[in-house]
């Protein structure tokens, strides 16, 4: 797998703020604010990876799910 770059998938958290969840790792965490979930996410990035071996490029994606009445 190419670690040059993560990507992690992005939902708001049903108790508030946003969980991130790295795909092909076993990362996970949580953020208060937006700014909040980025401080995190570049933090557990550092704690997983081996310092040369840490991504240059973190993707976020975010997703929403909603579900409409008819």
């Amino acid at each position: 797998m190419d670690t040059n770059e993560i990507t992690f998938v992005v939902k708001e958290s049903p108790e508030g703020g946003y969980e991130a969840r790295a795909l092909g790792f076993s990362i996970f965490t949580q953020g208060e604010t937006w700014e909040e979930l980025k401080v995190m996410v570049r933090d557990a990035v550092k704690c997983h990876f081996e310092d040369t071996d840490t991504p240059r490029t973190i993707h976020l994606h975010m997703v929403r799910d909603e579900v409409l009445a008819p």
